[in-house]
């Protein structure tokens, strides 16, 4: 006969929080603990064999300064407590939840999720370089911004330059309308998109035009020296060996350089080597350059997103 545990939740708020949208948290907590969970009203029902209710109610304690005070809760958020909790790590859990990257300009407050992205981040802090590979939705450039303006805000950097190469994902730049700068901001959207949430829309154009922000495709940093700069290049598995090298080269006195890619979604004709692939392996050794490598149970986005990548890395397996 199956054991059970009620817990009474604070509020309905922290009730909501905790168990989801669709009651898609229950059924993550169900999934990892083996236990049932049954929402009703503030009381929370879990029932299952004694190891399966100990471990669902300590998921559900280390989850506590999220719901009880009606945060919402991310896949990630629980696949991560229960990370800690195989790990002995509890204690290093709350100081990521504690420590605040920066808020939006609505307000929310930008942590770092999971362990790898600790780790990102204090290398984003205190490197020169960074080499960051990961799927889609770990949050490698999000959060390369997120440092990057906190910095710019700070005059620890005079410049913030966000850079990308400029090729195709299927579809071919000249058959898109407008002149160069029209042509070339599709691929520039995803930058622009992270800037905004934390500068406002309106004052951007003015950082710009005064060279404080550059967004621009990697073509453009040919014959520069990037000083007093951070400098994101985002989409590095598309450039070739030799433009990641240029952009490398091109790291002046008191900058800082963020690399960002996924090796899994290469737009490069299948003949042509990417350039962040060779420069991973060529750079693994020398002292200084950090190296940081996020998979499937880093993505933060939609749950169904972290589904999708675990289904497309068994299939290429």
């Amino acid at each position: 006969m199956a054991d059970a545990l009620t817990i009474q939740l604070l509020n309905i708020p922290s009730a909501i929080a905790l168990a989801g949208d669709q009651e898609q948290n229950l059924k993550t907590l169900s999934q990892q603990t083996g236990a049932t969970l049954v929402l009703r009203g503030q009381e929370l029902r879990i029932s299952g064999n004694k190891e399966q209710i100990d471990l669902a109610f300590q998921l559900v304690r280390s989850l506590e300064d999220l719901w009880s005070k009606g945060k919402s809760i991310s896949n990630t958020d629980i696949l991560t407590a229960r990370l800690a909790l195989d790990t002995h790590q509890e204690d290093e859990l709350q100081e990521i939840r504690r420590d605040i990257l920066a808020r939006t300009r609505k307000g929310e407050e930008v942590h770092a999720k999971t362990f790898r992205q600790r780790q990102y981040i204090k290398a984003l802090r205190e490197r020169d370089l960074t080499f960051c590979i990961g799927p889609a939705g770990t949050g490698k450039t999000f959060l390369a911004v997120v440092v990057a303006v906190q910095a710019l805000l700070a005059n620890q950097f005079e410049r913030l330059i966000l850079t990308r190469p400029a090729v195709e994902a299927g579809e071919k730049l000249g058959f898109l309308p407008g002149d160069l700068q029209q042509k070339i901001n599709p691929y520039l959207r995803p930058l622009y998109d992270a800037i905004n949430e934390f500068i406002d829309p309106e004052k951007l154009p003015s950082l710009m035009e005064r060279g404080v922000i550059e967004v621009a495709p990697l073509a453009y940093m040919r014959g520069r020296t990037l000083n007093n700069a951070f400098v994101i290049v985002d989409e590095a598995q598309n450039t070739t060996p030799s433009q990641i090298k240029m952009v490398l080269t091109r790291l002046g006195f008191h900058s800082r350089m963020v690399i960002t890619g996924d090796m899994t979604q290469t737009d490069l004709p299948s003949n042509q080597q990417s350039g962040l692939a060779v420069a991973t392996h060529i750079l693994k050794d020398v002292e200084g350059i950090a190296f940081c490598k996020f998979s499937q149970e880093d993505v933060v986005r939609h749950p169904l997103v972290q589904r999708i990548v675990a289904a497309y890395e068994k299939y290429e397996q």
